[in-house]
């Protein structure tokens, strides 16, 4: 348990710095903070192909705008409550979907 624990603490933590990162240069729809591919892959250290997946099978909310896929902070943070845990994984840096 108390392993489990450091390592959801290290994604939060991880996610803390994405998001200081991300403050110096967002783009904002409705005063919503947009992420794009390149932003979401490396918050959920990901490929863009399985973006793709999850987009394909309605896992993940998107927009598009002017041809290029955004995605809602607000949706972002509900994919991973409702999609990730942290299962068998050895990796903190990696998320596994659940399910």
């Amino acid at each position: 348990m108390q392993e489990w624990l450091e390592q959801f603490m290290g994604r939060f933590d991880r996610l803390d710095k994405f998001m200081d990162i991300m403050s110096g240069r967002h783009n904002v729809l409705n005063g919503e903070r947009l992420l794009d591919n390149q932003d979401l892959c490396q918050l959920l250290n990901v490929s863009k192909r399985t973006l793709q997946r999850y987009r394909s099978a309605g896992e993940l909310t998107y927009i598009t705008i002017h041809h290029k896929i955004f995605y809602t902070e607000k949706n972002v943070e509900k994919f991973i409550r409702d999609h990730f845990t942290d299962g068998d994984n050895n990796s903190e840096t990696e998320l596994e979907p659940s399910g």
